[in-house]
């Protein structure tokens, strides 16, 4: 059974082509992505095909599902989507097989799912919802651009506080509307949903009798976390909630493997391979 990294981002050229060519974040100046949340070194060569797919043959992974993050401002850019539509559908074709690709914001024939933002999925899908249950796709929520931090707040606060508490509003919003059967997709929360099965006990102390019995088709990707961590959520929602995933580049993939090893061969694939595969046949 082949292994699944379910969260990967990948810039093709066309979208990197309108990040140099804009002048306001979000842009690529020379070696520096700037957004609205601060600047950061931006090699190229992370996204090069061929670079990709070596890591993948590291890590032992056999297919990646490639998205355009959220926190690069993509909703408020249509031609960010535009241009990454319009190159991964190019990108995946080359991979012969290695890649596969979350759709921003839409449904579009071709596309393992959509990507959307915390925010987006709080505020509201539409008619997405409804648009990837009858195309069989996946909906994937992802951290979107955090607010401001406070002042004097250290470098790491956005990712670690900001994204986090997106992730755990979007995820308690989704059970809030009960959502279950026919009408809704199968949903991945990325990074544990904030950390929110931390949650679930808590949930029960405010009178919800089982929280532990999440709405049909809801699963939490792994990345960034540990050990401690996904032992915690498996405790939490059961194994078969748990899928793989990186966030490559982003962060190094290596030590959620690792620590995913660290819980046994079962649990490893389980998480990395009959989760995936039977999200994404």
């Amino acid at each position: 059974m082949p292994r699944l990294d379910i969260h990967q981002h990948f810039l093709p050229p066309p979208v990197l082509e309108v990040l140099r060519a804009r002048r306001e974040p979000p842009r690529l100046s020379g070696a520096t992505l700037e957004l609205r949340e601060g600047s950061f070194p931006f090699d190229p060569r992370l996204h090069d095909l061929g670079e990709r797919l070596a890591l993948l043959d590291r890590d032992g992974i056999d297919v990646a599902v490639v998205s355009l993050p959220p926190t690069l401002e993509t909703e408020e850019h249509p031609e960010l989507r535009d241009a990454y539509h319009a190159g991964i559908r190019e990108t995946v074709c080359a991979a012969d097989g290695r890649l596969r690709s979350f759709a921003a914001g839409e449904c579009l024939p071709g596309f393992a799912g959509a990507c959307v933002s915390a925010r987006t999925l709080a505020t509201g899908l539409g008619e997405l919802a409804g648009e990837l249950t009858r195309a069989g796709q996946v909906l994937f929520v992802h951290p979107g651009p955090p607010g401001p931090p406070p002042a004097g707040a250290p470098p790491w606060w956005c990712s670690v506080v900001g994204y986090t508490a997106q992730m755990q509003a979007a995820f308690f919003h989704w059970l809030a509307a009960a959502r279950a059967g026919d009408a809704d997709p199968r949903v991945v929360f990325a990074i544990l949903a904030g950390g929110a099965p931390v949650q679930l006990e808590r949930l029960r102390a405010q009178g919800r009798s089982d929280p532990t019995q999440l709405p049909p088709g809801v699963h939490l990707d792994a990345a960034t976390y540990g050990a401690r961590a996904l032992e915690l959520c498996v405790r939490a929602c059961g194994a078969d909630r748990l899928v793989y995933g990186s966030d490559l580049p982003v962060v190094d993939s290596r030590p959620t493997l690792q620590a995913l090893a660290s819980l046994g061969e079962p649990l490893l694939e389980t998480v990395t391979s009959v989760n995936p595969t039977r999200l994404l046949p």
